[in-house]
């Protein structure tokens, strides 16, 4: 099989989970000798210097001619027996699809975020979910300002979702959907995309191969600091919690507030910033649990993944994706999110409970070992090309551009 693999990157100075998928999925596709075909856009080469330059990059996120001849050439030279898309914001654009069907490639599309139903990607306002543009005219995010606070920028958002639901390009142009979970199949098919042609499939991790000791005598969090991930509760949580260390790796807006708060207050609280993958898999498999705090819906975090292949239990909000990726009381426990006391406490009720404690890191693995391997994982994606490449056998293109 041949498949042609596309992917627009995020900028490096602000690297995406979803950059990691992709170069996952595409070591997973070569290493089982798949052929792959890389169409691949880098959002550093964005020239954004100019109004001109931001008015045509905000035109072509709707529709890129460029991208249309770009996908047509590549199909007519290597002739790939299906198309995969990962993110196509900004640059790639769905005329990718378009190209795809006038040379006749079935599309598979997967939904890391929620940016087709939502023009902010994330359902997410002022820090909480928000899904007032689900199944809407998308007329609360302009009213918002969704994306980066701007009216221009969400504008061109807006436009590009609703200029490709008129042409009806997410419903013809696209002949199978992945989502991660079925949470965010719930909400993407609530905002409009066909049930019919969704499938779950998990994201997964590659090269580890056994699980930590998780006797460091430490908690871990793991991923952005920002409002949305609930740091202020995580870090307002370890007042109550004087005598547990608690180690958080990752980097970002809300860094020196976070550091500025745990000097004040003395709490046994250490950032380690950024970190390589090896020293953040060494330091998750010590950790006694690893926390996740969002208060946000998530789409499916590789710090769960990694916190299942290294055995570490998780304490989780009870919220969105995680409330289902996470099962109570085998691989974790969850609180309500947002909620400091509650957070302290499921932390201190499992701490104190080593037998269950180490029950859970059994089972963390042994969930790991079972649904979120690489070979696992490559045998759910081919089950998905098959069904794409039999259904578009069974139901050719019709005169409208529908299957």
């Amino acid at each position: 099989m041949k498949v042609l693999l596309g992917h627009n990157f995020y900028r490096s100075s602000a690297p995406s989970g979803e950059d990691a998928v992709f170069r996952n999925e595409q070591e997973l596709l070569r290493d089982h000798g798949v052929d792959v075909v890389p169409y691949e856009v880098f959002n550093d080469h964005l020239d954004t210097s100019s109004l001109t330059r931001r008015i045509t990059l905000a035109l072509e996120t709707a529709w890129s001619r460029d991208t249309y001849q770009a996908v047509s050439q590549l199909i007519r030279r290597t002739r790939p027996d299906i198309a995969h898309f990962h993110n196509t914001f900004p640059q790639i654009s769905p005329s990718a699809y378009a190209a795809c069907r006038d040379n006749g490639v079935p599309v598979v599309q997967t939904l890391h975020n929620f940016r087709f139903i939502c023009p902010g990607g994330l359902l997410l306002r002022d820090g909480r979910p928000c899904e007032d543009c689900v199944g809407t005219n998308l007329l609360p995010a302009m009213r918002h300002r969704c994306y980066r606070a701007s009216l221009p920028a969400t504008g061109a958002l807006v436009w590009m979702l609703l200029r490709n639901r008129w042409q009806g390009t997410y419903q013809t142009m696209v002949d199978r959907y992945v989502a991660l979970t079925e949470f965010a199949a719930s909400r993407l098919i609530a905002g409009g995309l066909p049930k019919g042609r969704l499938s779950i499939k998990p994201n997964f991790v590659p090269g580890v191969s056994s699980a930590g000791s998780g006797d460091g005598g430490f908690a871990v969090f793991v991923g952005r600091l920002s409002a949305e991930k609930g740091l202020r509760t995580l870090i307002a949580a370890w007042e109550y919690l004087p005598g547990i260390p608690l180690k958080i790796i990752g980097d970002g807006p809300l860094r020196q507030e976070l550091m500025d708060v745990v000097l004040r207050k003395n709490l046994p609280i250490q950032f380690l910033g950024f970190c390589d993958r090896t020293t953040v898999l060494h330091t998750v498999g010590d950790a006694a649990i690893q926390l996740i705090p969002s208060e946000c819906y998530e789409g499916f975090p590789m710090v769960v993944l990694e916190a299942y292949a290294c055995g570490t239990p998780l304490v989780c909000s009870r919220i969105g994706s995680l409330d289902e990726i996470v099962r109570e009381g085998e691989t974790g426990m969850k609180f309500r999110a947002g909620d400091a006391a509650d957070l302290a406490q499921t932390v201190k009720r499992l701490l104190n409970n080593p037998t269950i404690l180490l029950s859970m890191r059994h089972k963390a693995r042994a969930a790991f070992l079972t649904h979120y391997t690489s070979e696992h994982n490559f045998h759910l994606l081919m089950e998905i090309y098959h069904r794409t490449l039999a259904d578009a056998c069974r139901t050719p293109w019709n005169s409208a551009g529908a299957r």
